[in-house]
């Protein structure tokens, strides 16, 4: 049980780091899209000053805005791991899970850039939209891209739980697996 609360405290470290390199990653592809969703908005927002270069803003602005959701993610993933088998379980049932997580999260904020391009770009929006946009129907699609990642988010959360409890039932109905030193 010792190895097994020693990878609940390693996920909980290392999924704010994997989360926050998705930001960056993901704020990245939203400032090719909309540039000014960050020089007239989120550059504010964050405290990044006029000298610092553009896509290291970014970067800090991504990372930023992320990183902590991967506390509450790790908690939760890791909390959910205890059920495996052993410490190796554990930790192979956690990797196993992080591409999902990711590529819903990522996923559903390209839908989200979508639904912003289809259905909210010609609306009377209630939303937070500098005055002096020079493009402000990318503007609106970045920032629902952003709105609908949340969403992704808590989604891909609920499928790494699932694929957890899945990875589980495989692995305990296989003795193979559960032969290994806990």
């Amino acid at each position: 049980m010792i190895k097994k609360l020693s990878i609940f405290i390693i996920i909980i470290l290392v999924t704010p780091i994997i989360a926050g390199f998705y930001g960056i990653i993901h704020d990245q592809i939203s400032f090719t899209i909309s540039n000014e969703y960050y020089t007239k908005f989120k550059f504010d927002q964050f405290g990044v000053g006029p000298a610092v270069p553009y896509r290291l803003g970014v970067s800090y602005v991504g990372w930023m805005a992320t990183w902590w959701m991967g506390i509450p993610l790790g908690i939760i993933l890791g909390l959910v791991g205890l059920i495996q088998f052993n410490w190796k379980l554990m930790l192979k049932a956690y990797y196993k899970s992080l591409p999902w997580i990711i590529c819903i999260a990522l996923l559903t904020g390209l839908c989200g850039l979508i639904y912003g391009k289809l259905f909210l770009i010609d609306q009377n929006l209630n939303w937070f939209i500098p005055d002096n946009l020079i493009d402000k129907k990318h503007f609106i699609m970045v920032d629902s891209m952003h709105n609908f990642s949340y969403i992704g988010g808590l989604t891909g959360l609920l499928t790494g739980i699932i694929y957890q409890i899945k990875f589980k039932l495989k692995t305990g109905a296989n003795s193979r697996y559960t032969q290994l030193p806990g």
